[in-house]
Order: structure tokens, then C-alpha cells, then sequence
């Protein structure tokens, strides 16, 4: 597992949160978290799984895009993660990683669960989808 940097988390958040022109406070109850646990992720502090999740989602980041950053990777816009109904995905296309990005970004919207209970749950719904061809 790559180490886990969250000074560089941090300057990427604070970064797209002024490109949206959104001030901490804003963003922080677009995210339905306190504005001092917002603080704590920009300055460079860890915060509780499910923070990063909401972060995502107030960014316009697909769900897991803060801990991609913190691992050295880039985020993933939200609208690059999804697949519109009745699209016909192309070849080669991991039909596997987009039921994934559908599953977390719903998982987040409307559940109360956590970081490791939503790769659970999408891990199962992926495992179901294949054992029955559908992926």
C-alpha cells in the first residue's frame, strides 16, 4: 500500500475548493460536516473515512478521489466515473470498475455508511453482477 500523504490531500482539496469558489464554511455544510473538520483535512490532519467521501461529492470528485490523492494518484471527476442509463460502453471498457464508481457515488449520497462498508457492499453487488454474467 502506498504511503499516505495527506499534506498533499490537503493542498489539492483547498485548491479545488477555491477553483469552485466556495469558502470553507460553504463547502464544509455542502458536506454536512463541521467547518473545523474541513480545516483539519486542508491543513493537513487526519478525519474520520467518511469525511473524505463527502469531500469528494461537494469537489465534483468521484467517491475514493481524496484517498487516490493521498496515494499519489489524481482525482476523478464524478462525471467521468458515471455512466449514463442506456450507454453502451465500449470495448474494453471494466465494466467491473464502473459498476464500482456507480455503487460508491450512490452508496455516499444515500446511506449512512462508512468508507469500508461501501467497498464491501459494492464488492458484493460486483461479485453478484459477474457470477451471473450481467459484468
Amino acid at each position: 500500500m502506498p504511503p499516505i500523504d495527506l499534506t498533499r490531500l490537503a493542498q489539492a482539496v483547498k485548491t479545488q475548493r477555491l477553483h469552485l469558489g466556495l469558502a470553507r464554511t460553504r463547502a464544509a455544510d455542502d458536506a454536512g460536516m463541521s467547518k473545523d473538520t474541513w480545516k483539519r483535512v486542508e491543513e493537513g490532519n487526519p478525519v474520520r473515512s467518511m469525511n473524505y467521501a463527502k469531500i469528494d461529492r461537494v469537489l465534483g470528485w468521484a467517491t475514493g478521489s481524496c484517498e487516490l490523492i493521498a496515494a499519489g494518484g489524481s482525482p476523478v471527476r464524478a462525471d467521468d466515473s458515471l455512466v449514463a442509463p442506456g450507454v453502451t460502453l465500449a470495448d474494453g471498457v471494466d465494466r467491473a470498475l464502473v459498476v464500482q464508481q456507480v455503487v460508491e457515488s450512490a452508496s455516499v449520497g444515500i446511506t449512512d455508511l462508512d468508507a469500508p462498508q461501501i467497498r464491501a457492499l459494492t464488492a458484493r453487488i460486483v461479485e453478484d453482477l459477474e457470477s451471473k454474467g450481467i459484468i
